[in-house]
């Protein structure tokens, strides 16, 4: 019995050790992207909107999906190319994203904000619908908030000064 007890910590390092081998013999297209050597921290695609709809591509090529005013961002997106998802990020933790929403016709308005850590200090701060009126702030998720009114809605994304912790970083907008 006291054999048993001896073997059962090897057997699970040996199934652990042969497990990591096994990962890193195999590359991924990902690794392939990015040379080892290059420095990634300041570089930045142009746009980094994850939705490969025509009509965003379109917009993409002609460059009037993203402005940058300061500590502004403000990205545009057509509401006929929802579901649509907005990859961004924060340098600063003074910044705001300010997503309009052309042409939205839906009865309901979806918005999440998935930050790529758990930590980062980020919500949405207010929704400005067709007919003017303001409400915020919310948390980090909404889901179903009606729209009585079609036109141009507006989501604008930013620190909570009600909430510790750093603003800065990358993150996702999820629309629908």
């Amino acid at each position: 019995m006291k054999k048993l007890w001896i073997l059962i910590p090897l057997i699970t390092l040996s199934c652990n050790t042969k497990q990591e081998t096994i990962s890193s013999q195999f590359t991924t297209d990902a690794d392939l992207a990015i040379p080892l050597s290059a420095d990634v921290s300041h570089e930045k695609l142009p746009d980094s909107i994850i939705n490969n709809s025509p009509g965003v591509q379109e917009v993409l090529r002609e460059g009037i999906m993203r402005e940058v005013n300061g500590n502004q961002i403000v990205r545009t997106v057509d509401a006929a190319d929802f579901p649509a998802t907005l990859g961004e990020e924060f340098i600063n933790n003074d910044q705001e994203l300010i997503i309009k929403i052309r042409n939205f016709k839906n009865k309901q308005l979806s918005v999440a904000v998935v930050p790529e850590f758990k930590e980062m200090n980020i919500r949405i701060n207010q929704i400005k619908l067709a007919d003017g009126k303001l409400d915020g702030p919310m948390g980090r998720e909404v889901v179903g908030y009606p729209v009585h009114h079609p036109g141009e809605i507006w989501v604008t994304i930013a620190k909570s000064n009600m909430a510790s912790g750093e603003a800065s970083g990358n993150f996702s907008v999820k629309l629908q």
